[in-house]
């Protein structure tokens, strides 16, 4: 099974480095050819309007979309979430709109305005999960068939439609690794 991820833009590297110490193969995605290689996508932070222009210009955008409509996985955090959105609050940028939410863009303020936080994930059990929240969206609702798996504060910043997993934070610059595992387990499925 391997595993890819976006490297068009963002930290794209921390993810690769999280997965591989995951123990999963993991290649990164540069061109729509690329995804037939994988079978799992992450989509990682950065800059969404950036991410969504490139991957229209490569034409990655309709190859990941063909790949969703597959029934395979695709996990987006933070910008990465913006990016796989249906709707985006006072906003039209480029994107794949594969999970029924709207999101609010860099939701908590500027990135000096940055901050850490503990997400309780039922699914993943204790402790709490560590968010590091960089000019973060959050959620502010969710279509039917989305199930809500964190919330930080009254905020939803996790959530999952079926094979799409979306977190607000970036759970690759901390040490634990639950939620790339949990990604992992919707891959191997």
């Amino acid at each position: 099974m391997r595993v890819g991820v976006l490297a068009l833009q963002g930290d794209f590297r921390e993810h690769r480095i999280a997965l591989e110490r995951c123990g999963a193969d993991v290649m990164e995605v540069r061109l729509p050819e690329h995804m037939e290689k994988v079978s799992g996508l992450i989509i990682p932070g950065g800059e969404s309007t950036t991410i969504g222009k490139l991957m229209a210009r490569w034409g990655l955008d309709k190859a990941i979309k063909d790949f969703a409509a597959q029934g395979k996985p695709i996990f987006g955090t933070c910008a990465g979430m913006i990016v796989i959105a249906k709707r985006i609050e006072a906003g039209d940028q480029e994107r794949l709109g594969l999970l029924d939410v709207l999101v609010r863009r860099n939701a908590y303020g500027r990135q000096v305005d940055s901050f850490e936080g503990d997400i309780e994930v039922p699914a993943l059990g204790p402790p709490p999960v560590r968010g590091v929240f960089i000019r973060a969206p959050y959620v502010t609702s969710v279509g039917d068939g989305v199930e809500v798996l964190g919330k930080f504060d009254d905020k939803i910043v996790l959530v999952q439609q079926g094979k799409i997993l979306a977190s607000a934070f970036h759970p690759e610059l901390t040490q634990d690794l639950r939620l790339h595992k949990y990604f992992l387990s919707m891959v191997s499925v």
